[in-house]
């Protein structure tokens, strides 16, 4: 798109988005999303056997994937098996930690109006990681 002074004109759209921080995919919907309002999910060995963990803080290492606070985006991404794929393992991943912290986060929100402590013990269990 050219402006009125002949100059190519910038995405007002696309400065705006670069400017409240990175964008990230879930893996479930696969919409687009700020890294502020995704979880993020990360594989861990649990005795000889891979987990995929929340990682609420974005603290733990490795690689790392996406995905919306919300059941239906981890029922799609289980159905599509988007867990070993988008983080890299062979196997399958057991997801159970992962649809625990939803759950408790769904119930807590439900209950009180705010998702904060449900976070806050996950964090504290993540770290123990």
């Amino acid at each position: 798109m050219i402006s009125v002074a002949g100059h190519a004109a910038t995405n007002p759209e696309a400065s705006a988005s670069a400017r409240q921080g990175p964008i990230r995919t879930c893996i479930g919907c696969r919409e687009r999303g700020h890294r502020s309002d995704l979880l993020r999910v990360v594989a861990v060995e649990v005795g000889g056997k891979w987990c995929a963990v929340p990682d609420p803080g974005h603290k733990l290492s490795g690689r790392g994937a996406s995905l919306h606070p919300g059941l239906s985006c981890l029922e799609l991404a289980e159905r599509r098996r988007a867990f070993p794929r988008a983080l890299r393992r062979g196997g399958p991943l057991d997801v159970a930690q992962v649809r625990e912290f939803l759950t408790a986060q769904v119930s807590e929100v439900s209950s009180t109006g705010s998702g904060s402590n449900a976070m806050s013990s996950i964090c504290k269990a993540g770290s123990a990681l």
